[in-house]
């Protein structure tokens, strides 16, 4: 009997209540090293700051990232926004018949333009959308109807989030990381009156090698949700190895100027914010990386490979919601095993409950959608990003609800 109120109530309550606001009185447990948040970046004026979205699973529309960057912006000043937003319809260098998503770019300052913005929102899902219609059927009347009410709300969820995790496990993988390779070569490559406005176009490896003119001259970060945080990952890294690959033909005929990106490359310092982390849940069945539980050989100044490291060091702060049945924290473990050691990576995990717990039928509960999807609501979250924890712009809504344990 106990089982049946579960379920009942696990489909009741799924599909009944929205994606809960969290009270300051809810958990937030922060582990790891202090970090700055997107703040400190922006107020540097020699610098423009650029910050990548990233989705995860599910259908996306451009857009998708509004009401968080509404209260990033709102958190740290900037309250002028350009009045042209850009749009970019990403293809392949290779294959221009490709359609790869969307970069969409708004521009954000505060009242003296001191303070810059870039920020890059990718839409990647469009990807997918062929394949996902060989579910389409299962929609259909023919099937639809014989499903009670509440599962058949639950079964158009799975059906639109289980296939992205199996399809970026498969051959779709590298239409989505050429995707993402596509938005960060904009990135780094273009300044905001450089961009184009609208448009199908492909930045080239010659665009990206290039961009030694422009890199130093900006901040980088990003922000990615479940799934979104492995491709980040993964498409750093593929980056990093292309640049590198001496045997490439397209890198032989501009090899000098590939040796410069990576050597800029190599200086970055990437905050990369992950909302409902999944690197573990994809890394079951991948080999361990090339390179892993190397980090003080590859990024220690003194270290026998430190010119062969990816990034000068790579700040991963990765929110999950222990209600979300989909997130997982990251141990020091898995990281040194799982995780290339070139990234020269330091972990900050943040146990956060984004959706209210509550009491019904005697049972207490979380909704999972809300707790895997209700991060851009919290004025906590939006905090740690914008200002971080252990230095002297943390928000004092953080310092009076969150309990910091630093590691040693």
């Amino acid at each position: 009997m106990k089982l049946i109120r579960l379920f009942i109530l696990i489909g009741c309550v799924t599909i009944l209540s929205g994606c809960s606001r969290s009270s300051d009185s809810l958990l937030c447990q922060i582990e790891g090293k202090p970090f700055s948040g997107l703040y400190p970046l922006i107020e540097d004026s020699t610098k423009t700051t650029k910050v990548m979205m990233v989705h995860g699973v599910a259908k996306h529309e451009p857009g998708y990232s509004s009401q968080l960057l509404d209260r990033l912006a709102n958190e740290m000043g900037l309250n002028h926004v350009s009045e042209i937003t850009k749009n970019i319809a990403l293809t392949d260098p290779v294959d221009t018949t490709k359609e790869l998503g969307n970069l969409r770019i708004r521009r954000l300052t505060n009242e003296d333009k001191s303070h810059e913005l870039l920020f890059y929102e990718l839409t990647w899902s469009i990807i997918n959308d062929a394949r996902k219609k060989i579910l389409a059927y299962d929609m259909s009347g023919d099937y639809s109807f014989h499903r009670a009410f509440v599962n058949e709300k639950i079964k158009r969820v799975t059906n639109d989030f289980i296939p992205d995790q199996m399809l970026y496990v498969g051959e779709q993988r590298q239409d989505i990381l050429i995707s993402f390779s596509q938005g960060f070569c904009w990135m780094v490559s273009k300044e905001w009156d450089d961009l184009p406005v609208t448009g199908k176009q492909a930045c080239g490896i010659a665009e990206l090698v290039e961009a030694v003119d422009v890199m130093h001259k900006s901040h980088y970060a990003f922000i990615s949700h479940s799934l979104g945080s492995r491709i980040v990952i993964d498409g750093l890294q593929r980056i990093a190895k292309m640049s590198s690959n001496k045997e490439d033909e397209r890198m032989k005929l501009i090899s000098k100027k590939a040796d410069r990106f990576m050597q800029e490359f190599q200086q970055l310092r990437v905050p990369i914010f992950m909302l409902a982390n999944q690197l573990p849940l994809f890394q079951l069945g991948r080999n361990i990386p090339e390179i892993a539980g190397q980090r003080d050989a590859y990024c220690r100044a003194e270290g026998e490979h430190y010119n062969l490291r990816t990034l000068s060091e790579t700040d991963i702060i990765a929110f999950s919601d222990p209600n979300d049945i989909l997130s997982y924290t990251i141990t020091s473990d898995f990281m040194d095993r799982y995780i290339d050691s070139r990234l020269c990576y330091h972990t900050t995990n943040i146990n956060i409950n984004v959706a209210e717990v509550s009491g019904i039928f005697g049972i207490d509960y979380a909704n999972p959608i809300a707790a895997h999807a209700g991060y851009e609501t919290d004025k906590r979250v939006i905090a740690l990003i914008a200002r971080g924890i252990g230095n002297k712009d943390t928000s004092p809504i953080v310092t009076e609800n969150c309990r910091f344990m630093i590691t040693d």
